[in-house]
């Protein structure tokens, strides 16, 4: 039984162990071979970002801004925040005017503190911050003169008055943990003047993201995303197809099962594209209103096209009823999605057309697709992606073409080990590129002192090699070595003796059959790599191998 920890991992967290993150590093190492291989660049960006540049991009009424992100001031005031909330705690135990005492202090030692951070230069004296001292030095001299018969009502709303003076004041910077990496590729583009570059700048990311939403099967509050943007230039067509060739590529080499690349375009926001089409959108989902839910019925006014993403079962007849977007795109849109579609065959990639597939923010446009894949329930989708061509200059940046995706890598490796899981229950062989065994490929046993010196050179020289090799550090008996290299999963054992090392002739046992081999130092390892099957080529380091 595993020892229960005082401590244990936030809810919504936790640990990636060995031999899982094997499955981790092989699918990030793919994506870093697949994506060059396509011209990209990788991009490492900060974690932390400034609230406002997700309140910008994303949206002040989306959930992920109102509901979801982690966010907090960045300051060197941490005293000064300290008393702030024992003064609004103290301003919730003592409501009426006898206790009027506590909060006079109070309010004294905030604003002595709040003068001492201000001459210490942490605190800066901005117009918003003097303003506020002020008021609260008033406040400080009514409580001073509160009498214990001053009406309830009066001394309440003083109270009140100062509470809101207090919650206002920020001390420094909003910062929020990153919940999603395409914010922040475009404020570096803007910040690095990455303009002035050879258009169009193809770049990607790989990392964790937070989002404060509720723990789910292949959801977490911290999750990972491996994604990538293209960036300036034009929105040529082909630029969107060979962005999902791109995908379907690198799922293809992870040898996922069962993806299915879902398309869509929503066109742009001109009044005759999807700006009528949201208008007509709206005004359908009036008329059955009272047979959505509450989320759907709000989304009517605050986003209708997040309507059609409803999974609600009783919600489906409902939407599948409503206009299709594909019938109100204008002639220029119309054009773009016939010829994605057309790039996309030519390239081999086999695609279906989702009307309900849209992105609920205004500068989306045109092009958005999804990749849904086995293993994951009814929420299956592991990349999301499209064009977004209004972002960058919503930012601050000059008008600037994009398109993109985010893969979420935490479902992608589910999916990976629901597909190993189903193979291995059919025969296959368990030991495949999707298993998330760590186990080396070589147990050297080693018996005497003569052999352990052996040992420590051979060890060296097959781990140069690319071979995973485990070597004890203590003599084992013959049968416990075998044991425990069995345990550990090795498909070989180099078995060093006093006789393999004044012959020169080590032996090498294949554990799966049984059978050995003596062979000279020098061949050993040629040996190996004319054993090695495809299968057990796909975990070795080295591209040698």
């Amino acid at each position: 039984m595993a020892n229960k920890s005082k401590f244990q991992a936030i809810k919504g967290t936790r640990d990636l162990l060995p031999p899982e993150t094997q499955l981790w590093n092989r699918v990030e190492q793919t994506a870093h071979e697949v994506f060059a291989t396509f011209g990209f660049g990788e991009i490492r960006l900060p974690v932390l970002e400034p609230t406002e540049l997700f309140a910008r991009s994303i949206g002040l009424n989306t959930d992920v801004v109102s509901k979801e992100m982690y966010t907090f001031e960045d300051h060197d005031v941490q005293g000064l925040e300290i008393i702030r909330s024992h003064l609004l705690r103290d301003m919730d135990l003592h409501p009426g005017p006898g206790d009027a005492q506590y909060i006079t202090a109070g309010l004294n030692q905030f604003l002595a503190a709040a003068n001492h951070e201000i001459k210490r230069g942490t605190l800066s004296r901005t117009p918003e911050i003097a303003t506020a001292l002020l008021r609260l030095e008033q406040d400080m001299n009514f409580f001073a003169g509160v009498s214990p018969t001053m009406v309830l009502a009066e001394y309440g709303s003083q109270t009140n008055e100062t509470r809101a003076t207090l919650q206002a004041m920020e001390w420094g910077m909003e910062v929020a943990l990153r919940p999603e990496a395409t914010a922040s590729v475009c404020r570096a583009y803007i910040e690095h003047g990455m303009q002035q570059l050879p258009q169009p700048v193809k770049l990607y990311y790989m990392g964790p993201m937070f989002r404060r939403e509720r723990p789910q099967k292949g959801r977490y509050r911290q999750f990972y995303q491996i994604g990538a943007e293209i960036l300036g230039g034009s929105d040529a067509p082909a630029i969107d197809a060979e962005l999902i060739e791109m995908l379907m590529t690198f799922f293809g080499k992870l040898d996922l099962e069962g993806t299915t690349l879902h398309i869509n375009s929503i066109g742009h926001s001109a009044p005759n594209c999807r700006r009528g089409y949201v208008e007509k959108l709206k005004a359908e989902l009036e008329k059955v209103k009272d047979k959505l839910g509450p989320d759907s019925q709000h989304r009517i006014e605050t986003n209708p096209l997040r309507v059609l993403d409803s999974k609600l079962e009783f919600e489906q007849g409902v939407i599948e009823k409503l206009p299709h977007i594909a019938d109100h795109l204008c002639d220029d849109c119309a054009k773009h999605y016939a010829a994605v579609k057309q790039h996309l065959e030519l390239r081999g990639v086999i695609y279906r057309e989702n009307w309900r597939l849209v992105r609920g923010l205004d500068y989306y446009m045109r092009t958005t697709f999804e990749i849904t894949a086995q293993g994951l329930g009814s929420q299956n989708a592991v990349c999301g992606g499209g064009r977004y061509d209004g972002l960058v200059e919503l930012l601050g940046g000059p008008p600037t073409k994009g398109i993109g995706f985010a893969i979420g890598e935490d479902r992608l490796i589910l999916s990976l080990q629901e597909g190993a899981k189903s193979a291995t229950a059919s025969g296959a062989k368990p030991n495949s590129p999707l298993a998330t065994r760590h186990s080396p490929l070589v147990y050297i046993a080693w018996m005497g002192e003569r052999a352990y010196a052996t040992a420590v050179r051979a060890a060296k020289d097959l781990r140069n090699a690319g071979f995973s090799v485990e070597l004890p550090p203590t003599e084992l008996k013959f049968g416990k070595a075998l044991g425990q290299a069995d345990k550990l999963g090795a498909r070989f054992a180099l078995i060093l003796g006093d006789n393999e090392v004044s012959e020169g002739l080590w032996t090498l046992k294949t554990l799966a059959d049984g059978t050995q081999t003596k062979l000279p130092e020098p061949a050993i390892i040629e040996h190996l790599r004319k054993s090695l099957s495809p299968v057990w080529a796909g975990f070795s380091p080295s591209p040698g191998l």
